[in-house]
């Protein structure tokens, strides 16, 4: 059956304007780091693009190595595009990264324009597209120098590959002086991509304020932990969760007593506010002024709208987020 999108899909979603530019995105926005590999089912995927379109999710984060395979989810979410979307392509905000592993060779990771460039033209392949809407440096690249790595942003910019640019797991400093080069190519440093959560604050310590200060975008990744700050692991380890799986980055040591026990105490703040714990955690991560919009992933419809629900109670009383900090210090 052909995919109609709802008519009322932006009657609800709050959308922001991303540091001092033009582009609003979504304050929930869906990433594919999980579920849309080779491993994962293809229709569950369609699916969750779907309803995620038509909960007023417009901004879609890619990466070129994610899936697994590497590569995996660009292609499906490529196949996706092209099965239910094409005719929606300029109400999508679509991003895509470099900067980890993803082939063999001195050329294959990192920040080199050799690499950067080979990548997002694969990207593009992958992704059957012309362009993305926002292309990032992934990582920040000690052995390369900057101004290498941000001249190749700009010439993807430049040669109509990107509309934006911005950068992922950058420090303060070296976000500063990615700012300074790029607009010294005339191109605007968007967005920074940075993991944020409860049981995650470094950003607090001195990146939010460098963001605020140059009025640049940011979108949180991780800001539900990796699924420790939902209701899935308070009481052990469930089968096919995350935490459960050969693949991915939770592994179950990190599920401790310690961050089970916070969890818990967490949960009860949540259920006076009428939220889940995971709807709470996105609340509070947007709650931040610095922050544009939080990346959530979702293995179901239901969990997808689930946490799209936290917008509904995004503001918080005095005594909450006292009690909230006594337990995460």
């Amino acid at each position: 059956m052909e995919y109609q999108a709802l008519k009322i899909r932006y009657d609800h979603m709050k959308y922001i304007r991303c540091g001092n530019s033009g582009l609003k995105l979504p304050v929930v926005s869906l990433g594919l780091w999980h579920n849309f590999g080779d491993v994962n089912c293809f229709e569950n995927g369609r699916s969750l693009v779907r309803r995620a379109f038509d909960l007023g999710i417009t901004h879609f984060d890619l990466a070129n190595n994610y899936g697994p395979s590497p590569g995996s989810a660009e292609e499906n979410f490529g196949r996706i595009l092209q099965k239910d979307f094409r005719s929606y392509r300029d109400e999508f905000i679509i991003s895509t990264k470099a900067g980890y592993y993803m082939w063999p060779g001195p050329y294959g990771e990192w920040g080199s324009k050799k690499y950067l460039t080979a990548s997002l033209d694969q990207s593009l392949k992958r992704l059957n597209m012309d362009y993305v809407d926002i292309f990032y440096s992934h990582r920040f690249d000690p052995d390369t120098p900057l101004e290498e790595t941000m001249e190749a942003l700009a010439m993807a910019v430049q040669h109509g590959k990107a509309l934006y640019v911005g950068i992922s797991n950058y420090s303060p400093e070296a976000t500063e002086k990615a700012y300074d080069i790029l607009r010294s190519k005339g191109v605007r440093c968007l967005v920074h991509q940075v993991k944020y959560s409860m049981f995650e604050r470094k950003p607090e310590t001195g990146l939010f304020s460098t963001l605020n200060r140059l009025q640049m975008g940011c979108i949180v990744f991780s800001p539900l932990a990796q699924g420790m700050l939902t209701n899935r692991y308070l009481n052990g380890i469930p089968r096919g969760s995350r935490a459960a799986q050969s693949h991915g980055f939770l592994q179950k040591e990190q599920i401790t007593d310690d961050i089970v026990k916070r969890a818990k105490l967490l949960q009860k703040i949540a259920m006076r506010r009428g939220q889940s714990l995971a709807q709470m955690a996105l609340a509070w991560v947007l709650k931040r002024t610095e922050v544009t919009s939080a990346l959530i992933g979702a293995s179901s419809v239901k969990q997808l709208k689930q946490n799209v629900a936290c917008i509904e109670n995004q503001e918080f009383t005095e005594e909450e987020i006292k009690r909230i900090n006594a337990i995460l210090e």
